[in-house]
């Protein structure tokens, strides 16, 4: 796992510095600290969180890629196997590749910003060539801009953002917005004087919500840890 996470104390007196990694963080107090971007693992399948928040009951619920693993399957963060499960997915998108997780707040610590990837929110469905990042526990933080055309169907993408197996379920944001949970990619090969393209496909969150929304289950009313 990437030990991105990182605490800082400098004891002035003695200009002596000590770095603790947020893992020995969670170690201590017993809770994880997880937010967008965070590498977690659903049943065994490598993957992603999108985001992490509360619904309309006060649960604590988070997103990833509905082809990671189906209601009921243990989530755990991955590098920290041995603390077992801090999660179970609670519900899976019907064709929209999506799924939510319930966590057990006892074992998580939700934050709204990870490994300096913000979400602050959730924002309106981006404009063509709008600028926007995503961020994968396989292949880390890619920003380009979208490349879909804006129309009324659930699906987009992002340009210069290599995808690569384990960053599904990742978020897709602007101005550290939320807009969109990655899916999968593709890359367009390199042609006389045009090198090679390399693009994210998502899934609109605000689709995700008038979704769950209209279900009424578990992520209905959903909002973002804030920052």
């Amino acid at each position: 796992m990437r030990r991105i996470h990182r605490v800082v104390s400098t004891a002035a007196v003695t200009f002596a510095v000590t770095v603790v990694s947020m893992g020995d963080v969670a170690a201590a107090d017993g809770a994880v600290p997880l937010g967008g971007g965070a590498g977690i693992v659903v049943d065994g399948t490598y993957c992603t969180l999108a985001t992490i928040g509360h619904d309309k009951t006060g649960e604590l619920v988070g997103f990833t890629a509905g082809h990671c693993g189906g209601p009921g399957v243990p989530v755990v963060v991955e590098g920290s196997d041995s603390r077992g499960p801090v999660g179970t997915v609670a519900a899976v998108g019907d064709g929209m590749d999506y799924a939510v997780i319930k966590f057990d707040p006892g074992k998580v610590t939700p934050i709204a910003n990870f490994a300096g990837f913000a979400i602050n929110g959730i924002g309106p469905d981006p404009d063509w060539h709008q600028p926007a990042c995503t961020n994968g526990a396989a292949h880390g933080v890619r920003c380009g801009g979208i490349s879909s055309i804006p129309g009324p169907g659930p699906r987009s993408a992002m340009s210069r953002a290599l995808f690569q197996p384990g960053d599904d379920g990742g978020p897709v944001t602007s101005n550290d917005m939320l807009i969109g949970l990655a899916y999968g990619g593709n890359s367009a090969p390199a042609n006389v004087g045009m090198p090679q393209i390399d693009f994210t496909h998502y899934t609109k969150f605000s689709a995700i919500t008038n979704d769950i929304n209209a279900k009424g289950g578990p992520g209905a009313g959903f909002s973002p840890i804030p920052g």
